[in-house]
């Protein structure tokens, strides 16, 4: 396993988080062979390996509000920025925004729209309440051809087209950090959800987690959130 792991790491050039999972999946297999006998030593034995925490980077209200008020001259960008800002809206991953259909945005038990969806990754159910700026968006995009055809709310092109032109989006609305569609995900967790005081547990809900502590990796990099929380008690020792 030693070796496997070296093998990852050099030649196939993966990260430690990468190489890890990549093993853990192999463990599965492992388990499997010694409990129906087809292997009588564990070769992860001697094998220790752990996951580095990394931080997830997303975008600030003035990095969204500097998206949303750009003006591109060409239908692409427009399509692509627009799907990218819903995404920052729902929290939804680029393939459940590709599969999402018109009936799932439905009428909550709030009156409001929400949608109701699965996560193509893991299959649990997402339910997130929609903001006036993801309503917005989808009623741009009601009458397209291209989304009747498809039976999709949102025009989208493949994954790495999509991030090639969020890049040049990136560009041209002058952000530094490398603009990728995941990172919408993690600017609806942190920027639009847990710095505006919604609870972690309906954040991990609306997300689609299995496991709160996957959330947590979120909260863990809120510092802008610490500040406000400890402002509001500096005012009560102050007053």
């Amino acid at each position: 396993m030693t070796s496997y792991d070296f093998y990852l790491r050099s030649v196939r050039k993966c990260s430690n988080n990468t190489a890890i999972k990549y093993l853990k999946n192999f463990k599965k297999i492992i388990l499997i062979c010694l409990a129906s006998g087809w292997l009588t030593v564990d070769l992860f034995v001697n094998y220790k390996a752990k996951i580095k925490v990394v931080d997830r980077e997303f975008l600030t209200e003035e990095e969204i509000q500097r998206i949303m008020d750009k003006q591109f001259h060409t239908e692409r960008l427009v399509q692509i920025r627009d799907v990218f800002l819903f995404s920052c809206f729902t929290g939804l991953a680029y393939a459940d925004v590709h599969k999402l259909k018109p009936s799932e945005i439905v009428t909550g038990p709030d009156g409001e729209q929400w949608l109701y969806t699965k996560r193509q990754k893991t299959d649990v159910p997402t339910k997130v309440p929609l903001l006036p700026s993801a309503v917005s968006i989808i009623q741009r995009y009601k009458d397209s051809p291209i989304c009747a055809i498809h039976d999709r709310v949102l025009p989208i092109c493949t994954n790495q087209k999509t991030n090639a032109f969020l890049k040049e989006i990136g560009d041209l609305c002058g952000i530094e950090k490398h603009l990728t569609f995941h990172i919408a995900r993690h600017t609806f967790a942190t920027t639009v959800t847990l710095a505006n005081g919604v609870p972690i547990e309906s954040v991990s809900k609306m997300l689609g987690h299995t496991n709160i502590k996957t959330t947590q990796h979120y909260a863990k990099i809120l510092d802008l959130k610490v500040g406000k929380d400890m402002a509001l008690l500096r005012t009560k020792f102050t007053g």
